[in-house]
């Protein structure tokens, strides 16, 4: 299976541990970002994943190419050029303090690119499947129109195309994701959301559900992912449900509404390490078990199982096996050490 990834990395900044920005005297270096996160993953399931993005030739865009090489990422799609790599701040959140993010990623590299840098014939050739999120077209006026091209290619070659609306408010307005995405999502096959994304982008609310409580209605969501497939037509829309009860532990499930039939997942109880890339995992995961022929709802137990591991992974990439999230998935879930 060739699944292409298209978005952008960024180099990841944090204090060390749980301290927060103003205690450290100094960061830690990492990288990650939405689509790269998806190709690690799938890359570390067996796939072959391939990141399309655009990055800059000096040392610190090598090296963010040579993060993605370590893990068996394909990077020769990768288009160099540009000026900066984005970056982007991570203070990690503890009990009831949240965590934070800041960005500094204007006039990256891919922010800038135009759509003469990338032939997406060429790109997608000999690939069954596209990811993208709702974070690359919201970087830029071109972007948007270079992920739509994307996605229009995939389509006219026959691949599957997923897209995680992942709303970042830090980036556009809703008005402006409603009027990209809506154009964008006509192109889509497997949409992945968390109810905050739906309501935010579209409108679309889970009835009877609370947010900020992390109260959930299983009927809400769904009213949400049929609601969705009769305005795009999806094949398959999951919706991850997060109840957050602090920042270091939440209850984690999922649901996958796929031909006409909704699939709850089991919940966990995770006590978080590293949240950011939970929702990554989960698409990764979902597309490497849809892929590999597993029925809807196992390929939702073991999306939901590898992001559930993923909480427990220190950085963006989720460095997990696929024999691993199976072993999860298949209730090994104590934790023991395994000798």
């Amino acid at each position: 299976m060739r699944v292409v990834t298209f978005g952008e990395i960024m180099l990841r900044l944090q204090p060390e541990g749980y301290l927060r920005f103003v205690q450290s005297d100094r960061l830690e270096a990492t990288f990650g970002g939405a689509e790269a996160n998806v190709a690690v993953s799938l890359a570390n399931f067996g796939a072959d994943a391939a990141f399309v993005t655009k990055l800059p030739a000096h040392e610190i865009g090598q090296s963010a190419v040579n993060s993605l090489r370590r893990f068996g990422v394909d990077t020769s799609l990768i288009v160099r050029g540009g000026d900066r790599v984005g970056i982007y701040y991570c203070e990690k959140g503890a009990s009831q303090r949240p965590s934070k993010v800041i960005y500094d990623r204007r006039a990256s590299a891919i922010a800038e690119a135009t759509a003469a840098d990338f032939d997406w014939q060429e790109l997608l050739r000999g690939a069954e499947w596209l990811h993208f999120t709702g974070i690359t077209p919201a970087l830029s006026p071109a972007l948007s129109g270079i992920t739509l091209e994307a996605a229009k290619a995939a389509k006219e070659m026959g691949l599957t195309v997923s897209c995680d609306l992942n709303f970042r408010k830090k980036l556009w307005s809703r008005d402006q994701a409603r009027d990209a995405m809506t154009a964008i999502c006509g192109y889509v096959d497997v949409l992945i959301a968390n109810e905050e994304d739906a309501k935010d982008v579209f409108g679309i609310e889970a009835a009877g559900s609370d947010i900020e409580s992390g109260k959930l209605s299983r009927e809400g969501y769904v009213s949400v992912a049929e609601q969705f497939s009769n305005k795009f037509g999806f094949k398959a829309v999951a919706i991850t449900l997060r109840e957050s009860l602090s920042a270091s532990d939440n209850n984690w499930s999922a649901m996958l509404y796929m031909d006409g039939t909704p699939h709850f997942s089991k919940k966990y109880a995770v006590h978080i390490v590293d949240r950011v890339g939970g929702g990554d995992s989960f698409g990764a995961g979902l597309i490497y078990a849809l892929l590999s022929g597993d029925s809807p709802s196992d390929a939702l137990e073991f999306a939901v199982a590898a992001s559930c591991l993923k909480h427990s992974v220190e950085g963006d990439y989720n460095m997990v096996s696929a024999e691993e999230v199976r072993a999860l998935a298949r209730g090994n879930a104590s934790g023991r050490v395994q000798r």
